[in-house]
């Protein structure tokens, strides 16, 4: 594990179970909301940590011991059967485990570089999160990476299908506040299937989707590999203060294009998605002599959708499962790269919003198919994370982490949203691009 930029040593791999007899053998079948995720190759989220050092590993891993207790379908496997009789499901047993890797970086000094919001080696990223491959296997690992006299890194990755991000960040809430202030976690998680109604036979119609696509779907094989060594991340960030200016241009210009009775929804998740979104598309195929002869060429921006707010049905807010829909917004690439781009970007995601406010299951027989489009094709771009999520508030013991990162987005057309550490109010933006597109996106970005 080891290039001309990080080098990291794995020093010891152990499983990590919750304690003996504290959690009963499981069976958890999969949700019309859990299965669409089968499709999708493992998160690979990454916290650095400024202030912490070797001596924390063995209170970590006693710590995680006892969180899993409460969370016991990530110490557990998702089954994907062969058989288009038998159905994939979550299951633990006792024997079952988390694999933690403890990892050292040979010079620490390069901590500081790997946690920066600047320019930096994908491939040094990857080496201090876990490997994960495709179909049956465990849902969570873990891996720690001590930088001597720097801080440490936490690394995962995380089987989608085992739970969503607000999930996993309740189990990482536990976690932290067990290791922080000894037994005695404070969040009870339910595994109560039953809560997610399903009055429109979603579930058995994604079985029938997923026994006909498996086969065909690489994701479902490959788990983390990646497809290119080339890759640097950068982390932008915008504020209030921006999200308003690029708001201001929008209601400016929907009136001329819309007309003065369009209602705009012009959330910051919406403007800060919509001015990414034409970045994005400038960078890919705003300079192309062939975007005047494919104007009309249609692209497509991905992202997620809370449930717990949206649905109608109550689902508990300790549920512990998947809870999002899918929200897939299109526009016209001679739009999008165009003066008004942004205006006509922030109308459809807000558009898209609009309809999953009213009625967040209405298209959900599309999801899994509008998404092997998003995900197939370098024509369209996804997002990954929330920035609702207060991800930088998680304390181990040591203080707030100094930087985030979503690592997965590496392999595919995405980006990566969360809270931002230093700009109250402000949106973190993590991208993933070779080195000539990283140019153009950060020259697009900075001239808002």
């Amino acid at each position: 594990m080891s290039s001309a930029g990080a080098t990291v040593t794995v020093v010891e791999r152990c499983a990590i179970s919750p304690p003996p007899r504290s959690t009963p053998p499981a069976t958890l079948p999969l949700t019309f909301f859990d299965i669409p995720w089968l499709f999708f190759s493992p998160s690979q989220p990454i916290f650095f940590f400024a202030s912490a050092s070797a001596a924390a590993v063995p209170k970590l891993k006693h710590s995680l011991s006892l969180a899993l207790t409460h969370f016991f379908p990530l110490a557990g496997k998702l089954v994907v059967p062969a058989s288009h009789s038998a159905e994939p499901r979550l299951e633990y047993n006792e024997t079952d485990s988390v694999l933690l890797i403890v990892a050292a970086a040979v010079d620490g000094g390069v901590f500081k570089n790997l946690a920066g919001n600047h320019r930096r080696s994908g491939c040094d990223c990857r080496r201090l999160v876990p490997e994960m491959g495709g179909g049956d296997g465990p849902v969570l690992a873990v891996q720690i990476t001590v930088f001597p006299e720097m801080g440490i890194s936490i690394g995962f990755a995380l089987r989608n299908a085992g739970a969503d991000w607000r999930t996993f960040n309740n189990f990482l809430k536990e976690w932290a506040w067990i290791c922080k202030n000894g037994a005695g976690g404070r969040h009870v998680a339910s595994h109560d299937r039953s809560v997610i109604l399903d009055t429109s036979g979603l579930r058995s119609f994604f079985l029938t989707e997923y026994r006909k696509l498996k086969n065909n779907i690489k994701s479902l094989n490959v788990g983390c590999n990646y497809k290119r060594n080339d890759i640097v991340r950068a982390t932008f960030v915008l504020g209030p203060k921006e999200m308003g200016e690029i708001k201001k241009w929008i209601l400016t210009r929907s009136d001329l294009l819309f007309g003065s009775t369009t209602q705009m929804l012009l959330s910051p998740y919406v403007v800060a998605c919509a001015f990414i979104w034409v970045c994005w598309m400038k960078t890919h195929w705003g300079m192309e002599v062939s975007v005047r002869r494919r104007i009309g060429e249609v692209h497509y921006f991905g992202f997620i959708a809370g449930g717990l707010t949206r649905l109608p049905f109550a689902v508990p807010s300790n549920y512990a499962g998947n809870c999002v829909g899918f929200g897939r917004s299109e526009g016209r690439r001679g739009e999008l790269v165009g003066e008004d781009g942004v205006v006509h970007a922030a109308k459809a995601i807000g558009d898209t919003v609009k309809k999953l406010n009213v009625d967040m299951l209405g298209g959900a027989r599309n999801w899994i198919s509008e998404w092997e489009q998003l995900r197939e094709s370098e024509l369209h771009i996804t997002v990954s994370g929330s920035p609702k999520l207060d991800l930088y508030d998680l304390d181990f013991g040591w203080g707030k982490p100094l930087k985030f990162e979503e690592v997965s987005i590496d392999n595919h057309n995405a980006i990566s949203l969360s809270q931002s550490r230093e700009v109250i109010g402000g949106i973190e933006i993590g991208v993933a691009l070779p080195p000539l597109q990283m140019d153009a996106f950060t020259t697009f970005f900075n001239k808002v």
